[in-house]
């Protein structure tokens, strides 16, 4: 069933490699490489995998890297081009290959009477050897031909392979001209979408378009806006970064550094190590995103700057997270890392198929000999083969007996991509199923196999069985994926943890991760921080700084009304017309009811008492003066209009509480309406007390016409006219435009105002207006009769008064102008307790003084006797 040949090609064969034409020389296995002296020889080992039947199955697979491993001085080899460090995990595909394989051809409702064969071969990670390979099999047994085949009537269905992009690409050229069927479980290159120019090519993983969105997701759920990238230096890695760079900047993340991994002369590794080590320190970056082709050039790059990953966090891809080798042999660089791979899918139980490849077992399988003279260092019969190895290898060779399982590999027992590699051969056996059994469909009808066209229909239109999952228009097998956390530990032992899955419904990518779970560098919970900047906190936006990363950003506080409630928020947002931010900016709260309260303003209780206060005097005089109103001093002057007098002040400090508590329309349309009627009330008194003082000082005068107004009721009826001249005001103003209550959102930041709309100001400036002219005429009036006789003297009282009460209003008028609010209140407050209280001190405790204090001048003939009793 296996076979093993190595075949030794010079130049001249290798360009015929390059040129797809390959003659192989004479198969041999040799007991030592020869020497030859030419600059380069190639010593390539062709692992083949051999398995007649009725249809074949192609497949490479890449269980060794290509790379240069030996070096010599003097004439004899200067270098040699070497398949090396097989994968124990890569040769674990092939061997799911041929389970499957032989699974299908025992299972009896699966292609029956239809043997599955096989020729596979290792590509070695390499381009040529791998469009090599897929020429010999197309080709059949013997000479390698293009264009033509010594299979006779067992043609070649399909092929399985390869896992790596390079390679992949390089055979999906080639088999597209052929239309034969293709099915990769390992290649993700964003190329192999183009259905015009690979319309035969599926693959049982995502593409990279699928993974790299995943991964800038990935990054982005974490907060990471500052990260670095480490990729190789070929097409693969240039097409990756490419896909990678634009995914993260669509997420606004920024890439601080891109380092590019190439292979160079072992002479020149320790510059690049020492550049690339200097690049990540100066970085701030503490993620890094690896990408590009997995190798092991790459892989001993990053043990060899392993100091600087001892605090960074690595991310990466499929290629890299099923490789589960690389945590076994570099535990250091790769711990607390996290991985996005693909979600496992349902495979039977191989461990018993697996432990039968031993050396013992298969003698022939060269290519399980070659895993563990490189991996254990096993010697074999061949001296100088064993020295090789132990030089490529940098080991003491070591006796083997032949029966250590291939099992007993680290890697071996990762399942890695052994279920794209069951499922790709199952897709591709259900597809030559369904078409052979479709009208038409022999197996060795001509239509069948020359008509390529219809396999790959019946690939398109297949749904696996037991899954849910199908090939999608550009040829990939939709599955989710799931985010792996790597750990390792001081015993050396090592585990992948999964912490979460990423599920993609249509552009939408739903995340479930555990983050709790992960264990990040040097055993800590808590996510890394990676970013250029601080993180502006909620309350305030970012400002991008000119010329460098968008990341770099400062922070700068929301403007007034605004608030951001998220961290790092580009924007700041206006709250609502009745909303204003709070103390930190971070959300909208109810704007603050403003007006004078009963239970938030202590000036209120201020204004209260002193209403209250001022009432009860004006009262306890009112009661004075009825209780001595046969008096002289209260007769003085018409004692009726003292009597209204006092009414109307007592009632003026009352009405100062229609001006306290929440304003509504009842209070709105009272407060001023009695204010003004009361105000004027008050003042038309003075205004006829005034008058009736000008008529006596007049009257005095023999034969003066003034005589004929004393004992008349004038000054009654001026108090009632000019008091009803305002009630006319008052009612015009509260049928044309009457005041209600309003709520101002705007007037005061973060209060809603609760005011008084006066309606028409035209109607409240009327009534102020009216009010000052009366109490202007009645000081004029006041003030020229200030000088009479003591009988008379109550003029200059209502001087004082008169000029307390204007003094008072005239400087309410800016004041109440310049305030908004309740603070406007409290001033017209303000002007009303002390105009009212003015007029209290000055016209009426003159009058109490003499009363109480000075009984003797309270008396007819005392005061006719013109006695200045001050």
């Amino acid at each position: 069933m296996y076979r093993a040949a190595v075949s030794c090609h010079l130049c001249a064969a290798l360009i015929c490699v390059l040129l797809l034409c390959v003659t192989p020389c004479k198969s041999q296995i040799q007991a030592s490489h020869t020497a030859c002296r030419l600059d380069l020889v190639s010593a390539i080992e062709d692992y083949e995998y051999v398995q007649d039947g009725d249809i074949i199955i192609g497949g490479i697979f890449t269980v060794n890297y290509f790379m240069t491993g030996l070096e010599r001085s003097g004439d004899i080899v200067h270098s040699m081009m070497l398949c090396l460090r097989p994968v124990p995990l890569y040769y674990k595909y092939l061997l799911v290959f041929l389970f499957a394989v032989n699974e299908i051809n025992k299972d009896p409702d699966l292609l029956p009477n239809v043997t599955l064969g096989y020729q596979l071969y290792d590509s070695c990670a390499d381009n040529r050897k791998a469009v090599k390979s897929v020429l010999q099999i197309l080709s059949g047994p013997g000479q390698t031909v293009p264009n033509y085949s010594c299979r006779r009537h067992r043609k070649v269905a399909g092929f399985i392979g390869d896992q790596g992009s390079v390679t992949t690409v390089s055979i999906a050229q080639l088999l597209a001209i052929y239309r034969h069927t293709q099915i990769s479980h390992g290649a993700t290159s964003n190329f192999l979408n183009d259905r015009n120019i690979y319309p035969t090519f599926f693959r049982t993983v995502r593409g990279d378009e699928a993974i790299y969105s995943t991964i800038s997701s990935l990054v982005q759920f974490f907060g990471w806006t500052w990260v670095g990238v480490i990729s190789s230096d070929d097409d693969s890695g240039n097409e990756e970064t490419q896909l990678l760079t634009k995914h993260l900047t669509v997420k606004g993340i920024c890439v601080a550094y891109m380092v590019k991994i190439k292979y160079n002369k072992i002479s020149a590794t320790d510059i690049i190590h020492r550049t690339i080590i200097e690049i990540i320190q100066k970085s701030s970056a503490q993620v890094i995103i690896l990408c590009g082709t997995y190798s092991s050039y790459m892989a001993d790059l990053l043990v060899a700057i392993r100091p600087v990953l001892r605090d960074k966090t690595l991310v990466f891809g499929p290629t890299f997270a099923l490789n589960t080798f690389l945590m076994e042999h570099y535990m250091e660089a790769f711990n607390g890392t996290l991985a996005v791979q693909p979600s496992n899918l349902p495979i039977p139980d191989m461990r018993g198929f697996f432990d039968e490849f031993t050396v013992a077992n298969h003698p022939e399988d060269m290519l399980l000999r070659h895993i563990w003279r490189h991996n254990k260092c096993c010697s074999l019969n061949n001296a100088a083969s064993n020295k090789l190895y132990a030089q490529m290898s940098n080991c003491t060779p070591q006796n083997c007996s032949g029966t250590e399982m291939v099992t007993d590999f680290i890697s071996f027992q990762s399942r890695g991509l052994t279920d794209r590699v069951y499922n790709a051969v199952y897709s591709l056996a259900h597809a030559i199923d369904k078409m052979k059994s479709s009208p038409g469909g022999g197996v060795n009808g001509t239509r069948f196999f020359s008509d390529q066209q219809r396999l790959n229909y019946w690939m398109k239109a297949q749904s696996l069985s037991v899954r849910n999952f199908v090939f999608d228009q550009y040829g990939e097998l939709v599955t989710p994926f799931k985010v792996g956390n790597w750990r390792t530990f001081k015993n050396g032992s090592c585990i992948v943890r999964i912490i979460g899955q990423i599920q993609q419904t249509n552009s939408h990518q739903a995340f479930s991760i555990r983050v709790e779970a992960i264990l990040w560098k040097h055993g800590m919970t808590e996510v890394p921080r990676s970013q250029c900047s601080e993180k502006c906190l909620p309350g305030s936006r970012k400002v991008t700084r000119s010329g460098i990363h968008s990341c770099c950003y400062d922070c700068v506080e929301c403007s007034a009304g605004e608030i951001s409630n998220v961290t790092d928020s580009e924007n700041c947002h206006k709250c609502q017309y009745d909303e204003w931010p709070n103390e930190k900016k971070d959300r909208c709260v109810p704007k603050v009811l403003d007006f004078l309260s009963y239970t938030g303003d202590i000036i209120v209780v201020f204004f209260s008492v002193s209403s209250g206060g001022f009432s009860l005097i004006t009262m306890l005089i009112l009661g004075i003066f009825i209780s001595h109103r046969d008096t002289a001093i209260v007769k003085a002057n018409n004692r009726n209009l003292s009597f209204i007098l006092l009414l109307s002040i007592m009632l003026s400090f009352l009405c100062v509480f229609l001006f306290l508590g929440r304003p509504v329309d009842v209070s709105c349309l009272l407060r001023q309406i009695c204010f003004g009627i009361l105000f004027t009330a008050a003042v038309s008194c003075i205004l006829g007390k005034t008058i009736m003082v000008y008529i006596a000082f007049k009257a005095t005068k023999l034969g003066s016409l003034w005589q004929r107004w004393i004992g008349t009721n004038l000054a009654k009826n001026v108090a009632i006219s000019c008091s009803s001249i305002q009630v006319i005001i008052c009612v015009s103003w509260l049928s044309i435009s009457p005041p209600f209550q309003e709520m101002d959102f705007y007037s005061s930041q973060g209060k809603i105002i609760i005011q008084c709309n006066e309606g028409s100001l035209l109607g409240f400036y009327s009534v102020l207006g009216y009010m000052g002219l009366l109490a202007a005429v009645s000081f004029l009036l006041a003030f020229m009769v200030r000088t009479l006789p003591d009988i008379f003297n109550e003029a200059k009282y209502i001087t004082f008064s008169m000029l307390v009460f204007c003094s008072v209003w005239i400087a309410m008028i800016p004041a109440y102008l310049s305030t908004r609010g309740k603070y406007m209140v409290a001033v017209e407050i303000f002007a009303i307790l002390t105009s009212s209280g003015g007029l209290l001190a000055c016209i009426f405790l003159p009058k109490c003084f003499i009363i109480f204090w000075r009984p003797e001048l309270n008396t007819k003939a005392c005061l006719l006797e013109r006695r200045n009793w001050q």
